[in-house]
């Protein structure tokens, strides 16, 4: 990590220069990397994650429901195949679930077969139509109001942080550079050279790609001069239920999506919780998701609706996280390499599976002829699910910290050293769930602020949340 840059010394030079470290920006570096460039990723947050990618609902998408013949279904499918084919090696788990997409009323009823074609011409052609009946005997929690409805069995989840730390530590592992607090501020061209001005020093770049996420149009602004589209925050609100709920349902249900989102999912998640959400509200401000004590409790009513069993278990924690919507709903991705520039904006809700697409495709686009790493180092991810042994499980691991989440000591230690150490404690809870379980960090927040003590951008107070 580099934080920031002499007056004196003249500006390191990279091949690529990825501007935003969320998930795209993560699969980008490490695609690039992988192909032989000398990378550095710019994130102007002291921890990566910060932005869009910190609150998402954490399913990995087939597509089958994406505009069809677009950019958008292309990576998402690119995506998913990428990630079943890498995540074994890179230690990032895949609960398969299979989705149902139910109908509620008559109207949605009559959208099914044409959502199920769609679904068809998307690839995805082992969709399955389900009757009321049916659906009620696959989950017999649901309501009985349910009116039928179709299977998605491919469509699964996963970890909704570990993909893109996964990603960019291998990026940083393979000899990528990432500089933290590093805000772009502008950009010129000169002799066939990118020289960005940034708060952590100056970098000098060969290509610069734009993935600013929630900033994607104001940093091509301030690099560039104009922007050719126009960032729409839209705030999600979630809510999540202790984790005796999960036992509720197998599936992840789906409604039938509306022009505008694809509406309020019921989910388990990686975690072992229950996820309901989320809300599509527009906005203008792109750096703060309030939370709605109304909005909250008709998540939960339409939660309760769904799944009456709901009702009586308890919410542990509500979230709400800003996804980088535009004036039009299709990504936009834009190449100008006669200015060594590519700019990837507007990835809305699929940025999680369609990442590694995305970087796929980008990397295509790029042209460039670099070294491909002939045998690139394979950094294993902490496991955090339930689908493989978890630290508290093996000796040595220096007692446990978090007893809600089973986070241990040595898993903390482990957050806070090497290559992608947690920078905040937002960073530290998305890389160890440390203060993220049932009393949301009551009992071990003073611990985890002496373990912490020097090492986050702002210091715990000892008691409390632990919040960014």
């Amino acid at each position: 990590m580099i934080d920031s840059a002499g007056p004196t010394e003249p500006a390191p030079r990279f091949d690529v220069a990825v501007i935003g470290a969320g998930v795209v920006g993560a699969a980008l570096a490490r695609a690039f990397t992988l192909a032989g460039a000398r990378v550095v990723v710019l994130e102007k947050a002291a921890d990566v994650l910060d932005g869009a990618s910190k609150g998402n609902s954490a399913i990995l998408h087939t597509g089958f429901d994406a505009p069809e013949a677009s950019l958008e279904l292309a990576c998402i499918r690119e995506g998913y195949a990428l990630y079943l084919q890498i995540r074994d090696r890179l230690g990032l788990p895949l609960i398969r679930s299979g989705a149902m997409v139910l109908a509620w009323s008559e109207a949605e009823e009559a959208e099914l077969p044409t959502l199920m074609a769609q679904a068809v011409a998307n690839g995805v052609t082992d969709v399955e139509p389900v009757t009321a009946a049916k659906a009620l005997a696959l989950e017999p929690r649901l309501s009985p109001r349910v009116m039928g409805g179709f299977r998605v069995p491919g469509e699964h989840l996963i970890d909704p942080w570990s993909a893109a730390h996964g990603y960019l530590l291998q990026a940083l592992e393979n000899g990528a550079v990432l500089m933290r607090r590093a805000e772009v501020l502008a950009g010129r061209r000169s002799a066939g050279d990118w020289h960005l001005a940034t708060t952590s020093g100056a970098v000098q770049a060969g290509l610069v790609i734009n993935a600013a996420g929630l900033w994607g149009d104001e940093v091509d602004r301030r690099v560039t001069g104009e922007s050719w589209f126009e960032i729409r925050p839209r705030k999600g609100q979630f809510v999540v239920y202790d984790k005796t709920a999960a036992a509720l349902l197998g599936h992840i249900l789906l409604p039938v999506p509306t022009k505008l989102t694809k509406g309020i999912v019921v989910c388990r998640t990686a975690f072992g919780n229950l996820l309901v959400g989320p809300t599509a509200e527009e906005q203008d401000d792109r750096e703060h998701a309030t939370l709605d004590r109304p909005t909250l409790q008709a998540l939960m009513r339409r939660g309760e609706e769904i799944l009456p069993a709901l009702a009586g278990h308890e919410v542990t924690a509500v979230y709400a996280g800003l996804r980088p919507a535009t004036e039009e709903k299709e990504y936009r991705i834009r190449t100008d390499l006669a200015e060594d520039y590519i700019c990837v904006g507007g990835i809305r809700s699929t940025g999680l599976s369609a990442a590694l697409g995305i970087a796929a495709h980008v990397l295509r686009l790029a042209d460039r002829n670099y070294a491909a790493l002939a045998d690139p180092v394979w950094p294993l991810m902490p496991s955090l699910t339930d689908t493989a042994p978890r630290d508290w499980q093996k000796p040595g691991h220096g007692g446990i910290v978090c007893h809600c989440e089973l986070v241990t000591r040595r898993e903390i230690e482990a957050a806070l050293t090497g290559p992608l150490a947690a920078g905040s404690m937002g960073g530290l809870k998305r890389r160890t769930r440390v203060t993220m379980g049932r009393c949301q960090g009551f009992y071990c927040s003073a611990g985890l602020a002496r373990i912490t003590e020097g090492r986050l951008a702002q210091p715990m107070l000892g008691t409390g949340d632990g919040a960014d």
